[in-house]
């Protein structure tokens, strides 16, 4: 993308999620109105935009979203929080304008049930409701036990912090209450998993605050995997903002991590390593409720049509977001939130008999390294009948002998995508 501004991507691809999946349904008021009821579980980014642009598409379905949570903290920006650049308020967001301006119908429940059969959901009120069509977006669970020593009762120790919320908070106690020359040791996951640059960004971000409270303290990461996201960008990065306080170990080369020790405060890979603070992000699947449905498969993914998202397990349940299936395209926010436009418009079609129109779908990934030091990468995807694979020669990755105020027009652009991101889906 050297000769394409970030910027212009961003207001192409903001706008392709919406647009190219919606078309004409989004701006014909004189298109046959479908009617039904769409219940949508999940109220992130695959869950909020789906049922907004679902009000949008048509004002004559009725949408019902139902999330627990009163208010959603978005993972993206959840590790600016560490880094002292972000304050939870920043990054919690709620449900007032999806159901003033657009008209849905907010349900703060958890289902505990779904009946494809019955067409209809049972929440943990003890109320069921009925649907024409569901939308699954649970994104992530954890897989506990599958480090050895580590389930829920140990992340309150050892936070995972992968759910943004109180474990963000207690991480960030953490970094502050440990002493100055104390070890951050980090433990990331096997793919597949939610947002590929994450755990990087992290250790970027709680190198910026060591630097600038702790000097003396290291960050050693053990990872599940030989390789990373960004890679280069990022270890370039360390090296130039926090030379000799980051120290990565491959896979291959010992970075496996079979269990833990919560007493000790030991992480077992190929060395036992003892931390002062913890943080053990698990391998992942799909959310539980997905996975007690039956709409995942043996690893614990759900299996999508790659045109509208809907369930290869049970038809009229589509599923979007981190849950799902979605060939080359990572499990990320803004991939969630292009995947929950395009899921509305093809419920909108299918409920009209229309037929669905061709999709692209988009994503792009900012991470910060620093302040005034910003990497991204972006892409535009097609439905072949591979499925769901990258366009070839579109978006791109940072370059890596970009200048100083390359870094710092990205970092701009990082708090732009956000900002405009969020307001799109929650208003």
């Amino acid at each position: 993308m050297s000769n394409f501004s970030r910027r212009s991507f961003i207001k192409i691809a903001g706008a392709a999620g919406a647009a190219t999946a919606l078309g004409s349904l989004a701006y014909a008021p004189r298109a046959r109105a479908a009617g039904g009821h769409v219940v949508v579980i999940g109220g992130g980014f695959g869950g909020a935009s789906c049922a907004k642009y679902l009000r949008r598409a048509d004002s004559g379905i009725k949408v019902t979203l139902i999330e627990k949570q009163k208010e959603f903290i978005t993972c993206p920006f959840s590790n600016l929080v560490l880094g002292g650049l972000k304050q939870m308020d920043d990054i919690t967001h709620k449900f007032d304008t999806l159901q003033k301006k657009y008209g849905v119908d907010v349900v703060h429940d958890t289902v505990t049930e779904i009946d494809p059969a019955g067409k209809s959901v049972k929440l943990k009120s003890g109320k069921s409701i009925k649907y024409d069509r569901l939308v699954v977006s649970p994104g992530i669970s954890l897989k506990w036990g599958s480090i050895e020593g580590y389930d829920e009762k140990a992340a309150e120790i050892m936070p995972h912090a992968w759910k943004a919320g109180a474990q963000t908070v207690l991480l960030r106690k953490q970094l502050e209450a440990m002493k100055d020359g104390g070890v951050v040791v980090m433990a990331s996951p096997p793919n597949p998993f939610r947002c590929p640059p994450g755990p990087y960004e992290r250790a970027s971000m709680i190198a910026h605050y060591l630097k600038k409270h702790k000097p003396k303290s290291k960050i050693l990461i053990l990872d599940a995997k030989d390789k990373f996201s960004k890679q280069g960008l990022f270890q370039a990065g360390w090296q130039q903002h926090y030379p000799g306080m980051i120290e990565w170990v491959a896979g291959a080369k010992g970075g496996v991590v079979k269990a833990v020790d919560t007493k000790k405060m030991i992480v077992d890979a190929l060395d036992k390593h003892k931390a002062d603070v913890a943080n053990v992000i698990p391998a992942q699947a799909a959310g539980k409720i997905a996975i007690k449905a039956g709409l995942a498969d043996d690893k614990g993914w759900c299996p999508v049509d790659p045109k509208t998202f809907e369930s290869q397990k049970h038809p009229g349940i589509h599923v979007i977001g981190d849950a799902s299936i979605a060939g080359a395209m990572p499990k990320s926010g803004f991939a969630a939130s292009s995947q929950g436009k395009i899921c509305a418009a093809a419920i909108v079609a299918m409920m009209r008999g229309k037929t669905i129109a061709d999709v692209s779908y988009v994503n792009t990934c900012y991470s910060i390294v620093a302040p005034k030091h910003g990497i991204s990468v972006a892409a535009v995807y097609r439905v072949t009948d591979k499925g769901i694979v990258a366009v070839q020669g579109a978006g791109g990755v940072s370059p890596a002998d970009a200048p100083a105020a390359f870094r710092e027009e990205e970092y701009k652009y990082t708090y732009g995508w956000y900002d405009s991101i969020t307001a799109d889906i929650w208003g």
